[in-house]
């Protein structure tokens, strides 16, 4: 018989030094943000250092969201809408479909948002089609469609959209 070491036995001994280690640490932090008001400051400067940058950062997210809803409006502005009724229908079912799909593989929300968006554009009674969108359409895409609605004054959504009612009575000065 040899007298080494089993693989098990080293194996054990380096968990059980890590654990040991890990645990040693953590006592000693717990200890010293107790005792030392010095450390307690340099967490809390830390701390709002950190949530300084995540609101940045999500700042300047939302308002790259935004810059993309407004190109992306203006795109299919560019582009035009179909005028004539079976255009308009083949138009607006393709873009339906083209929005569940990107809805489904969740790549581009902002792109879903728009195929809806051009797909209300052509629909004859928008406010219906929104009810319809609200119960099938995930919240994060029909958020940046509603962004995409309020950009938008020519979409009549009833009483509070941007008709020209509205406008006469004051109501959207």
């Amino acid at each position: 018989m040899s007298n080494s070491i089993r693989p098990s036995t080293i194996i054990a001994a380096t968990v059980g030094t890590l654990v040991t280690g890990f645990v040693a640490y953590a006592l000693y932090f717990d200890h010293k943000r107790q005792v030392d008001p010095e450390f307690r400051k340099a967490l809390k400067r830390e701390s709002r250092r950190e949530a300084r940058i995540a609101k940045t950062q999500a700042e300047a997210q939302g308002a790259q969201q935004k810059q993309a809803i407004k190109s992306a409006i203006q795109s299919a502005k560019d582009d035009g809408f179909p005028t004539d009724v079976e255009e308009k229908e083949a138009f607006f079912m393709s873009e339906v479909a083209r929005g569940e799909s990107f809805c489904q593989d969740g790549s581009n929300q902002v792109e879903a948002a728009l195929c809806f968006y051009k797909a209300l554009k052509v629909y004859p009674q928008p406010s219906d089609l929104i009810s319809i969108y609200d119960k099938t359409v995930p919240k994060p895409v029909l958020d940046i469609l509603a962004e995409m609605i309020a950009a938008d004054p020519s979409i009549n959504v009833g009483p509070f959209g941007g008709s020209e009612e509205g406008s006469q009575h004051g109501i959207d000065d």
